[in-house]
């Protein structure tokens, strides 16, 4: 059915079909690539443990290298995919053609920029993202070849949101799916079949990337009722990077700052050994997993609410964010009270032979298991007003969880509180988020409410 909607088709589908059957329909291909992606991730984790727990401390450490890279990557793709949505909205294919090919473009480029500067510079730099003696050289191994891969992840994550911007999520699932897939296979085959240890799982995760930029490639230029990607179409003008920057922040904000944060919870755990870098490792990829559903779902709700915003369907925009409200509730609480259940055992999975990476890792999980269901309202939250084009409200939402709060606690609670105020900040930053996304939301909930009034008299 996707392959042969038209453009009209798909704009009457995106303005026209409940939110209660459309936004589950776009968002279940998203939720499958999210989890996916989660999933290899946490299986470098998973392999990677089993060399030792410097091994698994080195995979952390990279880790927010590999979030910044990510970040770039959102902030093109979802600032791109977000203006596309709603020029479409509007009936402007041309100026949606333009944002995906400018998008595209600028993310190879400072793709390629990245390789370079970070193979040239891998010593120094694993050690600024908070590596000790032991692991600088487990680190640097996985860098060399994660760092080749940049170009790649960045063009494939921008790919990706372009594509589930017009609406195309099962596309942009096949190509991020095939990719997870390939990467599973190929992380145990080459860490312990071909004995090349963390190098193995870097190559794998390399070689994954590359065939899913070649996958999605594919989607965007040869699938009918795509935006196709042309050279001729980069508009790199001030006004389209600051359409694309100005819904796309709010993404930087949250991935940007993901990795910031990343480094100084590496630094935080430093004095409590690798052990404690390894475990808030494990922690920090199984909550991202279980996040991925969610952020996969309010995905789904994303093109809806931007088309519907852009085709001034303010009534659309309104019941499809109390829709995702409820279901992300239920499904973070759920998600929440089985994990917390289990904590210990699903530490235990990644790293069997090292008490004390468990010790750490099971109280760090059960304290951020708490907040699931007020993580799930600032995500929707955070949705809405990124989709809606409300950048400035976005990103200070984006910022909260690990910038505005995460950081500062990371500074000020193990001073205090020593290990426990390690495994406790991301908790307290999750509430005062929480608080803040609140209060932020209200008045844009108000706006929104008199336009649709207004619309409907």
């Amino acid at each position: 059915m996707a392959k042969s909607m038209t453009k009209e088709e798909k704009y009457r589908q995106m303005t026209e079909t409940p939110v209660q059957e459309l936004i589950p329909r776009l968002a279940v291909p998203t939720i499958i690539s999210m989890l996916v992606t989660s999933i290899y991730n946490m299986a470098d984790t998973f392999f990677v443990s089993q060399i030792g727990t410097s091994a698994s401390g080195a995979v952390g450490v990279m880790f927010s290298a590999m979030a910044m890279i990510q970040a770039i990557g959102f902030t093109l793709g979802m600032g791109s995919g977000n203006y596309i949505s709603r020029s479409l909205g509007n009936r402007n294919e041309e100026t949606a053609s333009r944002s995906a090919a400018t998008a595209f473009f600028t993310g190879g480029i400072i793709g390629i920029a990245i390789a370079v500067l970070g193979t040239v510079f891998s010593g120094p730099l694993v050690y600024f993202l908070g590596a000790t003696d032991t692991i600088a050289p487990f680190a640097r191994d996985y860098a060399r070849y994660i760092l080749i891969a940049a170009p790649f992840m960045i063009t494939s994550f921008v790919m990706n949101n372009i594509l589930r911007a017009q609406g195309n999520a099962v596309f942009a699932m096949v190509g991020i799916t095939v990719g997870g897939i390939l990467n599973m296979f190929l992380d145990p085959l080459l860490i312990f079949g071909f004995g090349m240890g963390i190098s193995g799982a870097a190559i794998a995760t390399m070689a994954s990337q590359i065939v899913s930029f070649a996958i999605l490639l594919y989607q965007c230029n040869m699938q009918k009722g795509c935006i196709s990607i042309r050279i001729s179409r980069f508009t790199p003008t001030l006004r389209m990077y600051g359409e694309i920057l100005h819904a796309g922040l709010p993404s930087f904000c949250r991935q940007g700052l993901a990795s910031v944060a990343s480094v100084v919870l590496n630094v935080a755990a430093g004095p409590y050994g690798d052990a404690a870098i390894a475990a808030m490792s494990i922690v920090s990829r199984f909550m991202m997993f279980v996040n991925s559903s969610l952020i996969g779902f309010g995905q789904g709700f994303q093109p809806v609410c931007g088309f519907n915003f852009g085709a001034k369907r303010y009534d659309r925009v309104l019941d499809a964010f109390w829709f995702c409200v409820k279901v992300a509730v239920v499904m973070l609480t759920t998600f929440g009270i089985a994990a917390f259940v289990f904590s210990r055992p699903i530490i235990t999975v990644f790293r069997r032979e090292d008490a004390e990476v468990i010790r750490i890792g099971t109280l760090a999980l059960r304290l951020q298991l708490l907040t699931m269901p007020f993580q799930a309202w600032v995500i929707m939250v955070n949705m809405l007003t990124q989709s809606i084009g409300y950048g400035f409200r976005a990103s200070l939402v984006a910022m909260g969880r690990q910038g505005l709060f995460l950081i500062p606690a990371l500074f000020v609670f193990p001073r205090f509180f020593g290990l426990l105020g390690l495994q406790a900040s991301q908790p307290a930053a999750d509430m005062l988020t929480f608080v803040l996304a609140s209060g932020i939301v209200a008045g844009i909930l108000k706006e929104l409410g008199v336009m649709r009034d207004e619309q409907q008299s």
